[in-house]
C-alpha cells in the first residue's frame, strides 16, 4: 500500500539508529529526506510543511538529544504526528444517534467506485449484526441499478428499485419508506456520480439530503488519482457538505498522498479504506494503525481481527494438533490456503506484519504473487483425495496428469511435492524440540 514511502521513511530514520546522539542538524538532515518522501508519495505541500515543523519542534528538544535511543524517539514523534494527522482516531459510521433507518447518501466521481462500496458497507454492517436496506438512486448510468442488485443478492441485503423511474428524489423517498416498513437499521443510497462542476446536479445532491435528511453524506474518493482525490473532496464539501470519507483502491499503484492529505485538508474523517473487489474488501480506518504500516511498523491488530472472522476457531486447533504431530496433509494445507487467501490480498496481510517491509524488497520475484497461490491451489485441487493425503503415491504419470488438469507444468508439482515435504520433515523436527530458528520455505510455485 505504502511500499516506496515506507522504504524512504526507514532509510531517514536508518542514518539515526547508528547514532549515540544526534544533533539538530542530523534531525534537520533526516527532516529533508522525510520531506522528500512525502512529495513523492503526492502529499499536499501544505501538509507536508506543517508536518515537517511540528515533528522538528519536537525532535530537536532535549528529551530526544539527550536520549540514549534517539532515533527511537523520532520514530515514535513521527509516528504520532502521522496518526495526528491521518484523523487521531477512529471514528464509526452513523454513529450520531440520528433515528433508524439512518440514512447515508453515497457520493462521488463517475469511476470512483461508489456502487461496489455500497455493497461492500452493506456487507460489513450486515456482519456487525445490523439490517440494511441498498436504494438503487443512481439512474443515469446504464446498468447501476442492476449492478446494485447483484451486489446486494451477494451478500444478502435487500436493493430498493423501481422500473421506470425517472425521479431519484421520488425513488429515495419511496426507499426511505419502504426501508422503516422492514424495521432497517440502516438505508445506504447509491446515488449517481457526478462532477463537482456541475450545479445542477449538485443540487439535486442538496436535496436529497434534504429529502430523506441524511445522517451521513459520504464521498467515495479513488485514492489512485493522488492530489486530485482532494480537490474533489473539497468542491464536494463545499457544495453539500459531506460528512465523510471513504478511500478506494489502496491496494493499487496509489502513492499514498490522498490519505496523508485528504483529513488535514478537508477536516473530514475518513470511514474505511477499500482494497480488493470483493465484498469483505472494506476495512476500518484506525489512524494509528495505519500510520503504523506507514512507518513499517506492521498492524498485528487487524491482522488478527481478519484471522478470527475467517478462520474457523475449532480448525485451527485441529491444524495445530496436526503441525506439532507433523501429521498434516495437502488437504489440510489446502484448506488453510483457502482460509487465509479469504483474508485477502497475501500482499495486504503481510505488510501487517512489524518489519516485513524491511525484508519485502529481499523476496524473489513472485513470491507475493495471487497468481502463484492460485496456481498451489489449482495444482491441489487436481489431486484426487488420496494423492492428497499420501502425497508419496504421486508417480511420474500422476504428475504429468496433475499437472494437465491444474494448467502448470510437471516441474510446478514437483516443486510443490518437494518442498511440502521439506515443510513436514522441518514441522516433524520443530515438533522434537530440533531445527528451532529456521522456518520452512512456503510451497508457492514460482516461475
Amino acid at each position: 500500500m505504502f511500499e516506496t514511502l515506507t522504504d524512504r521513511l526507514n532509510g531517514a530514520f536508518s542514518r539515526l539508529s547508528g547514532k549515540g546522539r544526534v544533533t539538530e542538524s542530523d534531525v534537520d538532515e533526516a527532516l529533508r529526506e522525510i520531506r522528500r518522501a512525502l512529495l513523492e508519495a503526492d502529499v499536499n505541500l501544505q501538509v507536508v510543511r506543517d508536518l515537517q515543523g511540528r515533528i522538528r519542534d519536537r525532535a530537536v528538544g532535549s528529551d530526544v538529544l539527550q536520549s540514549v535511543t534517539p532515533a527511537q524517539q523520532v520514530v515514535k514523534i513521527v509516528h504520532e504526528e502521522l496518526t495526528e494527522l491521518l484523523g487521531a482516531e477512529k471514528r464509526d459510521i452513523g454513529a450520531g444517534g440520528h433515528n433508524a433507518p439512518v440514512p447515508i447518501l453515497i457520493v462521488g466521481l463517475q469511476g470512483s467506485g461508489k456502487t461496489t462500496t455500497a455493497g461492500k458497507l452493506a456487507a460489513y454492517l450486515t456482519k456487525q449484526g445490523r439490517s440494511v436496506t441498498l436504494a438503487a438512486a443512481d439512474l443515469r448510468r446504464p446498468a447501476a441499478v442492476q449492478q446494485l442488485a447483484t451486489l446486494g443478492s451477494q451478500v444478502g441485503v435487500p436493493v430498493y428499485q423501481e422500473q421506470g423511474v425517472t425521479s431519484a428524489r421520488a425513488l429515495v423517498k419511496n426507499a426511505l419508506k419502504s426501508a422503516k416498513a422492514q424495521a432497517a437499521d440502516y438505508l445506504l443510497i447509491d446515488t449517481g456520480g457526478r462532477l463537482q462542476i456541475d450545479e445542477d446536479l449538485m443540487r439535486e445532491l442538496a436535496d436529497l439530503r434534504r429529502d430523506v435528511d441524511a445522517a451521513e453524506v459520504v464521498l467515495v474518493v479513488d485514492a489512485m488519482t493522488g492530489q486530485d482525490a482532494v480537490n474533489v473532496a473539497q468542491e464536494f464539501h463545499r457544495q453539500v457538505p459531506l460528512t465523510g470519507l471513504i478511500l478506494t483502491k489502496m491496494d493499487g499503484d496509489a502513492r499514498g498522498g490522498a490519505a496523508l492529505s485528504i483529513v488535514s485538508v478537508t477536516g473530514l474523517p475518513v470511514y474505511f479504506i477499500g482494497t480488493g473487489e470483493k465484498s469483505d474488501g472494506l476495512e476500518p480506518f484506525y489512524p494509528d494503525r495505519l500510520a503504523g504500516r506507514i512507518l513499517g511498523m506492521g498492524d498485528v491488530v487487524s491482522l488478527v481481527e481478519k484471522a478470527q472472522q475467517t478462520i474457523d476457531e475449532d480448525k485451527a486447533k485441529e491444524m495445530e494438533r496436526k503441525l506439532r504431530s507433523a501429521s498434516f496433509t495437502l488437504e489440510d494445507f489446502l484448506d488453510q490456503l483457502k482460509q487465509v487467501r479469504g483474508m485477502g490480498p497475501i500482499s495486504n496481510l503481510l505488510e501487517m506484519i512489524p518489519g516485513f517491509s524491511s525484508i519485502q524488497k529481499n523476496l524473489p520475484a513472485g513470491a507475493l504473487d495471487e497468481d502463484g497461490m492460485k496456481s498451489v491451489e489449482a495444482i491441489i485441487l487436481s489431486m484426487t483425495l488420496d494423492e492428497r493425503q499420501r502425497p508419496e503415491i504421486i508417480g511420474g504419470s500422476r504428475r504429468r496428469r496433475i499437472a494437465r488438469g491444474s494448467g502448470t507444468l510437471p516441474a510446478d508439482v514437483n516443486r510443490l511435492l518437494n518442498q511440502f515435504d521439506q515443510m513436514k520433515k522441518m514441522m516433524k523436527q520443530m515438533a522434537g524440540g530440533k531445527g528451532r530458528g529456521k522456518l520452512p520455505r512456503m510451497p508457492f510455485p514460482m516461475r
